[in-house]
């Protein structure tokens, strides 16, 4: 589908992190994990670039749509910042097929923005009360970057078949107490997320390094590559 749906306004999510809300088109179906590509139809005459793709946070029950991204310092996103709530945007898709395996257990394996595609899911799940149980591993650097960790805590209340897992990395970066775990996700971490569930599939999305690394790791933790999705995030 292409539309023009109107920017609905925007949120800071972490720190240097906004999600913006868009209008839903008339018609726009998706399944819980695609994206959408987005186009900015006044850019900066000095960028090239005006169009970029990003995994959709929100639910396809929910009544509006949002994306969240790490606000670098690029003019594409400058260009996003900058827009008036109400400015059209042009919107293609939906994309990818980054969606859930069926009804099998899933353990879920996010760095930093790329809890997005997991939101997704985990908003439909609740919204569903879904019987398949889900599980995700979350890591960031700090509390302070950890987009939309109450809302998480908050479906993990929810929905008895999700289970929360968030690590920080760098937590003498940090201002803020976090008596969770720390560290990076290896194998025991994962093996953990894993327990009591019956044949898995592993997802996996965040920047390429860690995607490589947790591939990695699950493949010597003898998990078949079949069980494995993994994705380059949409969105850094």
């Amino acid at each position: 589908m292409n539309a023009q749906p109107r920017l609905a306004g925007r949120e800071q999510i972490a720190e240097g992190t906004f999600a913006f809300n868009l209008e839903k088109p008339p018609g726009f179906t998706f399944k819980a994990g695609q994206a959408v590509v987005l186009e900015l139809l006044d850019p900066p005459a000095q960028d090239g670039q005006k169009r970029r793709t990003f995994s959709l946070a929100s639910a396809p029950y929910q009544s509006g749509l949002m994306i969240a991204t790490r606000m670098r310092d690029s003019a594409f996103k400058r260009a996003l910042q900058a827009l008036p709530d109400g400015a059209p945007i042009k919107l293609t898709g939906p994309i990818g097929r980054f969606t859930l395996a069926g009804d099998r257990p899933g353990v879920f394996i996010a760095g930093g923005i790329g809890i997005t595609p997991f939101l997704s899911m985990l908003r439909q799940a609740a919204h569903e009360r879904a019987r398949q149980r889900l599980v995700l591993l979350y890591s960031n650097r700090r509390p302070e970057d950890a987009a939309f960790l109450d809302e998480l805590q908050e479906l993990e209340r929810r929905n008895e078949n999700f289970r929360l897992l968030p690590t920080m990395t760098a937590m003498g970066d940090s201002s803020r107490d976090w008596h969770g775990r720390t560290g990076l996700v290896n194998a025991e971490l994962v093996r953990h997320a894993a327990d009591g569930l019956e044949g898995p599939v592993y997802y996996v999305v965040g920047p390429p390094a860690m995607v490589a690394a947790i591939g990695e790791t699950l493949r010597g933790a003898g998990v078949a590559d079949g069980d494995i999705r993994s994705e380059e995030f949409y969105g850094y």
